[in-house]
Parts: structure tokens; sequence; C-alpha cells
């Protein structure tokens, strides 16, 4: 019965879904070990408790968000066959998920180090206030883009004990990024989200204006990528990961039209999969391969 509780739940939170952030987070410790110089004494074994403590925050926000919006997703026809609307997961196992999941990200950040010890409160409060934004701003999607954000520059601060301002262009392009995509998704609840007054920007300009904004912020996530080579120096197999991005986002955007949602999942579920992951490859090798001194 537990183990049953357990798939349901990491069904409900689409644990899958954790390869979205968790490949920016990667690339802030590895840039963050390039900027140390790759010394053999380096703490490679950091990467092993950031995965931990990405896997922990993701799992205890996105249960967290849907025994938050259990009520109103019981109301919206897209999302009252969730689990918890349907009495399929009960509450108390998906509080206790949460919380148990907290824990597991303190404790990975207290192996870290004493900084993201410090902080670990405080980006739980970043990643669960999300779940009340619709509620009150149409910049919701902005907060939902910065709780994924703060994960590259968490772990450099894992890595390297301290923040460095330059990796904030990673994490405003990854903001802009979760934005962009997530405005895209919240299209296909664009009449639900009128009728129940819950903020976002398709209900506030309509979905072609939306869409257009969508552009827009992907566009700024480009420029912060930009931004981030040339700050740190990076070689052409970054540029050549941040080309295979627009590439990638002009053909997500290509599949969504205001008058057809009908590929929203594939433009927010399969693309974005693939925007993440090749990034990382073409990122981690330009860290490694074009390092400087080699």
């Amino acid at each position: 019965m537990l183990w049953k509780r357990l798939r349901l739940t990491l069904e409900m939170i689409k644990f899958e879904h954790s390869v979205f952030a968790l490949p920016f987070a990667l690339t802030g410790a590895l840039l963050a070990f390039r900027e140390g110089g790759y010394r053999v004494a380096d703490p490679w074994w950091k990467l092993l408790w950031i995965v931990v403590a990405m896997v922990g925050a993701r799992s205890a926000a996105m249960a967290f968000n849907r025994l938050v919006d259990a009520e109103t997703d019981g109301r919206n026809p897209r999302t009252r066959m969730r689990h918890l609307p349907t009495g399929l997961l009960g509450h108390g196992f998906a509080w206790a998920f949460v919380a148990a999941s907290s824990a597991v990200f303190v404790l990975a950040a207290g192996f870290l180090n004493r900084l993201c010890l410090r902080l670990a409160p405080l980006a739980l409060a970043v990643v669960f206030c999300y779940s009340f934004t619709k509620r009150f701003t149409s910049f919701s999607h902005l907060v939902l883009g910065f709780s994924l954000g703060i994960a590259p520059a968490a772990a450099w601060i894992a890595v390297r004990g301290s923040l460095d301002p330059r990796i904030l262009w990673l994490t405003a392009a990854v903001t802009f990024w979760t934005a962009g995509f997530d405005v895209i998704y919240s299209c296909q609840d664009y009449e639900f989200d009128c009728a129940e007054s819950l903020f976002s920007v398709p209900r506030l300009v309509g979905i072609a204006a939306a869409l257009r904004i969508a552009r827009l912020l992907h566009f700024l996530m480009v420029a912060c990528l930009l931004a981030l080579v040339f700050t740190l120096h990076l070689g052409a197999l970054a540029l050549a990961g941040v080309a295979a991005i627009v590439a990638l986002l002009v053909y997500e955007h290509s599949l969504v039209k205001a008058d057809d949602l009908s590929r929203v999942n594939a433009a927010f579920f399969t693309m974005n999969g693939y925007v993440s992951v090749l990034f990382f490859v073409f990122w981690a090798a330009d860290i490694f391969l074009l390092r400087p001194g080699a």
C-alpha cells in the first residue's frame, strides 16, 4: 500500500519532469568548478548532493502545489481527473510527502555547505510561494520561472561557498525560459481562469498576445545566455548550444497557434525537455573540452 501511494504521488508530481531544471543546476555547478580551475581537490561528490537537493525541492514544491490547487483542479475540466481531486491519493499522504521531500532537501543542503543550509528555508519559501500567486498576480509565470531559476545560482553556491553575480545571467535565462513556456501552457486554461478570476497572462491580454509575450520571454532567455557566454568567456560549443536552443524554441512556438492549442503538450513537455538536455550537453562539452589552458 505504501509503495502504491508513493508511486501515485510520483505520477502526480510528474517526477520524470525533474529533467527540466536539473541540467541547468548541473551546468551552474560545472561553471563553478571551471571558475575554480578544476583542482584535483575539488569536491566533485557535491554534484550528487546537488541532484538530491534539486529532486527534493522540486518534489516538495510540486506536491505542495497539487495540495494548494486541489479544490480548483477539481473544478477545471482539464485537471479534474488528477490524483487529489478524484481521491486516488489522500491529502494526508501528500502532506507527508511534502514534509519528507523538504527534509531531504534541507539534509542535502547541509551536506553541501553552511551557506546552502542557511538559505534552504528561503529557497523552500520561494518555491512554495508560487502556488498562491495565480490568486493575485499575472506575474505568476515569472515567479515559477524564478523558482527554477535559482537552481544554477544555488549550485554555484554549493560548489564555491559564495555567490558570483555573473551566474545570475543563468538564473535570469532559466526564469525567462520557464515563464515563457508556462505562458504557453496556461493558454489552455484561458476560459477557466476568466471564470474563476484567476490571474494569468492569457487572461490579462488574450491568447494571441500571450503567445507573443512568450516569444519575447524566450528571446530574453537567449539574450541572457549570450551574456553569460561572453561574461564567463565560454567557447564555440556553448554558442552552438545557444543556437540549438534557438532552433528548438522556434519549432516549439510553431506548434502552438492562438486558434489551435492541440499541440501544447508537445510544445511544453517534449520540446522543453530537449532544450534543457541539449543545453547541458553542449555547455558541459564546452566546459570540459574548451576549458582555459586545455
